[in-house]
This record gives C-alpha cells, structure tokens and sequence, in this order.
C-alpha cells in the first residue's frame, strides 16, 4: 500500500510546467497539452520518413521524423523551404547490446561527443521540433542496466544544456508499462513517443487505464497499417499476403477515424509511416511512394484526414490480381519452368481518360532466411521470366530454383499516381 501511495503523489505532485522562454515548448492549459511553436499552437500532422517534403507540405502535413542523422543538413534545408518542421533521430544502440557498448567508455564517450558537437550545430536550424533519443529502446529496471541509463541520461543532459529550445522524446514500441515507469523515475527525458500499429485498436483504453499514473503528454510517431509481424494471412510457406493499395488506402483512412486518440487532450499529433519508399518484407507494404516517385492512394487519404480535402484526381485502383487463376490465399506452388499466366483487375477499366500503364515484376522473397530476417535492398527483378507483357495480363516461366517468389504489378496514371498489388507463389522441383 504505500508503495502504491508513494507512486500516487509522485504522479499527482509531478507539475505540468510551461517553459514557455523556449521557442518550442508543450503548455499545459485549461487540461490539454498543445505544442507551441514560434508563439503559435502546434499540432503535429507528420510522417515518419525523410523525403518527399514538397508532398508533405501538399498533403497538409508539417513534420516529419528522421531515425538517423545521415544527410541531416540536406534534410533540414529541404524542409525550411518547404514550411515542414523535423523531429531528428539521435539513435542509440539497442540496450541487449549493453556488454559492447554501454560499458564501454570510449565508445560512450565518442558518441556523446559527436552528438554534443552535432546539437550544437543544427540547435537553431528553424526547421529543428523536437530531438529524439533512440528509437523502440528497452527501459528495463534490473542494475546491470545502470550504465545504460548513466549514458541516456548523460546524453539528455547535454541536450537540455546546449539546446535550450527543443525539447526530447524516445520512442517505445507500443504502450508498455514497464517502459513507462523506468521513463519516468530513471530518465530526465521531456514527453513519451509511441511506435503503434495494429495495438492503435486499444491504444485509448491503455492511456486511460494507466492515467492514474503517467498523464503526460504523448506524440504518436509511427502508424499504419499492420506489419507482416502482426497479420494473420499467409500461405502454407509462411509468405505473408499483402493487400492490395486500394484496400491499404481504406485501411489508413479507416484506422485513423475509429482508433487515433486525436480528441484525447494529451495528444501532441501523429506520424503516418512510411512517407517514401522503403523495402520492408517486400517494397510495397509500407511505401507510400513508388521508387520513381509516384504516389499511392494513400497519400491522397492522408491529404483528406489532414486538410478534410478530397484529393482532385482519382489514383488507379486495383480490386485484385490472379496467378492461373488463383487468388494468393490459394498456397499457389508450381514446378520449375512452367509457363504461367497472370493477370490483375481493376476498378474502373473502361475510364480512357486516364492512361494507364503496368509494370510488372518477379522478386525472390528476401525474407526466406534464418529467424525471418528479411533485407533492406530490394531483390533483383527476375524479368527475364517474362515470356509475354500486355498491359494487364502477362505470360511468365517459373524459376527454375526451388523456393519462394512473389509477382508484383504497379500501376501508373499519367498524373504520377500508382496502384500496386503483388501474390507470393513456391516453385518445388520435380
């Protein structure tokens, strides 16, 4: 009981202060936090990601967030002249690595350097929100952690000290308790960022039901539609099933009006993930953008959740692709060199006002490995498979490797917009 008693007046005696000398700072008023920035309420309607700022500022959008420091001038620079703000990932090695890393002094002592002379440099950018410190880190309570919380710590304490007008957050995957209570009596970190994806569903009720201690304010800074991790189709190999873009569209629009605590007034704004392209499992499932460019149904929904503005031009929409005939829950297995055909549908076909042209693509799955892991890069186009191309329906041979592949379309108007859809299929030899 008193233990308890202790948490509760640690947690009702914990002031919400305005730091209002800073040029960027959370107030708390009349019982809702609100960034204020340049003297102005703030709220964030941002994207995870780094490119395609001019979109961004398009869409409706004002901030984005970085992972890393790689091409950070550039960055920054891009975003001033686009009016988008950064949030700039500083990112620490993952706590599991604490026997190389954290006890290491000159590795700690590097780092803090090169971040030290990092803020100093870019603190009064005016494109610079917030800083954040490591990305979906473990905050665990056991002692032998205690070299990790002395460098995070350490780290914050430079930042607060060189850069008096930004404040820092970390990120955690989800809303874990845990995370939270070492946060809060073993960091001197400013606010609490979430990674939330398919947990977004009950995301409401956890804020509510831990309130009683923490009820702080939070920015959500990754959000989507679900990972391959959290799905529950896929075939009788393991190949999770992607959606097509049409349906991910929905599914963005959808997630955000039923499950995104953006009424809550502890909420600081959200982060659509991914804003670009990226191969994550395959090069479609989080990409909002094509490779060259293009863009998905899905900004076009994002642009109405930001600026309550439909967009003007109808992307291309995809109701599904067939591989013989098959759908991809069918467990589609072939043997080697074996001629196939392919074809994908879509809404809407006899709209001529509209050219639309298809690219099709036969990918090894890079996922296929020991543990799940999957690349960064994507695999090689196997385009010499194909035997026939017309437009919507294709003739391909099968690999002649033993394994599991995934045929993808993509298809683009002539107003740089795309649709994509793609079915994983297993080639066994005789």
């Amino acid at each position: 009981m008193s233990l308890f008693l202790l948490f509760s007046i640690v947690s009702c005696n914990e002031k919400k202060t305005n730091k209002s000398n800073r040029s960027v700072f959370i107030e708390y008023k009349n019982g809702k936090y609100t960034i204020q920035k340049d003297g102005k309420p703030f709220l964030i309607k941002g994207a995870s990601g780094y490119s395609h700022l001019e979109e961004l500022k398009n869409a409706g959008g004002n901030t984005i967030r970085t992972w890393d420091t790689t091409n950070l001038s550039a960055i920054l620079n891009e975003a001033k002249v686009n009016n988008i703000a950064v949030i700039v990932g500083l990112p620490m090695p993952d706590n599991e690595q604490i026997d190389v890393f954290y006890n290491d002094p000159q590795q700690v002592e590097v780092q803090y350097k090169r971040y030290s002379n990092l803020v100093h440099k870019y603190k009064n950018h005016p494109s610079l929100l917030f800083w954040c410190l490591g990305n979906e880190l473990s905050f665990p309570h056991k002692p032998k952690y205690n070299s990790f919380y002395k460098t995070f710590n350490n780290l914050v304490e430079m930042i607060h000290k060189e850069d008096v007008n930004h404040l820092v957050t970390t990120t955690m995957v989800n809303f874990q308790r845990k995370n939270i209570f070492n946060i809060k009596f073993r960091t001197d970190i400013d606010f609490i960022s979430f990674n939330v994806f398919g947990r977004l569903k009950g995301f409401e009720k956890e804020l509510e039901d831990f309130e009683w201690f923490w009820d702080g304010p939070f920015l959500i800074t990754e959000w989507g539609i679900d990972g391959p991790w959290a799905t529950t189709e896929h075939t009788v190999w393991g190949a999770y099933i992607e959606n097509t873009s049409t349906k991910k569209a929905e599914q963005y629009l959808s997630i955000y009006k039923k499950y995104m605590p953006d009424k809550n007034p502890r909420f600081l704004g959200s982060m659509v993930f991914y804003w670009g392209h990226k191969q994550e499992y395959t090069p479609t499932w989080f990409s909002l953008f094509a490779e060259n460019g293009a863009t998905s149904e899905a900004v076009g929904i994002m642009q109405y959740i930001w600026k309550s503005q439909k967009p003007t031009l109808k992307a291309p929409q995809i109701k599904f692709m067939l591989v013989d005939k098959k759908g991809a829950k069918d467990n589609i297995i072939f043997t080697p060199n074996k001629r196939i055909s392919a074809e994908v549908l879509m809404n809407n076909p006899e709209n001529e006002n509209n050219e639309l042209s298809f690219s099709w693509e036969i990918l090894p799955e890079d996922w296929y490995k020991e543990n799940d892991t999957y690349g960064k890069k994507k695999p090689r186009n196997m385009k010499e498979l194909f035997v026939e191309q017309n437009t919507t329906k294709v003739v391909f041979k099968t690999p002649l490797k033993e394994g599991p592949y995934r045929i993808y379309v993509t298809v683009y108007d002539k107003n740089g917009q795309f649709a994509s859809s793609n079915t994983p299929f297993y080639v066994v030899e005789k």
